[in-house]
């Protein structure tokens, strides 16, 4: 038995209903699979990505209630309006990936289901190459150096001598007081020459900042003496 719901927005029919959150499920599901195989850092959220497959769905929802009644379009805002979003997107990329799941929702729900399918190809397609290529990568690998150092002006100038002979490029990012006012703790980020090593850099650092500690970290990783 098909019903048609209708009114002055126009009509759609249960079968209208069926196709479009079908395929919102669908289309944001492969979304969701193509986030989930391009990201490399270790915030991935399984949450997140049944979150795009809901918000797919959700709007597709919201698009065949609202229609074309621009008085139900702007009641909906309203009502929207109240919520807040308190959790902190992680990466820019998943904002991308939020407005892309909405997008094909909004597709689907407005029965553009050819656009809905070929945005979703076009898209995941595009970053599955970038992600297999790695296009736009730079590689430039910075290190965050923080010296421990006796107050002194002549600890500082001899620490900066080593960084100059082992690193490309250093920027002092900060400096602050340690045990009490007895060290100084500086904070740098740098970029090692090619060839050189953080063990290197730290074992020249070791030598002139009266044995204190000296860390180097680099990504994930971190080494210290």
């Amino acid at each position: 038995m098909n019903f048609d719901i209708q009114d002055l927005s126009g009509t759609f029919s249960t079968f209208d209903i069926i196709v479009s959150l079908s395929l919102a499920f669908v289309l944001s599901a492969i979304i969701g699979w193509v986030y989930r195989y391009t990201h490399k850092n270790v915030s991935y959220s399984q949450s997140y990505v049944q979150t795009l497959v809901m918000v797919g769905m959700i709007v597709s929802l919201i698009m065949l209630v609202v229609g074309s009644n621009v008085a139900r379009a702007f009641a909906l805002v309203g009502a929207l309006s109240v919520i807040r979003f308190r959790n902190a997107i992680k990466e820019t990329r998943d904002v991308g990936f939020i407005f892309l799941a909405m997008a094909i929702g909004m597709t689907t729900g407005t029965r553009f289901y050819i656009l809905a399918i070929a945005a979703t190809v076009a898209v995941c397609l595009v970053m599955l190459i970038m992600y297999k290529f790695n296009w736009f990568k730079l590689d430039v690998q910075r290190q965050v150096v923080k010296v421990q150092v006796p107050p002194g002006q002549e600890y500082v100038a001899h620490v900066e001598d080593v960084l100059i002979k082992y690193c490309a490029e250093f920027e002092l990012v900060s400096t602050d007081s340690a045990r009490s006012g007895a060290l100084n703790e500086l904070y740098y980020t740098a970029q090692l020459k090619k060839g050189n090593k953080s063990a290197e850099l730290i074992s020249a650092l070791s030598a002139v900042n009266a044995g204190q500690r000296v860390t180097v970290l680099t990504g994930y990783d971190q080494t210290d003496i």
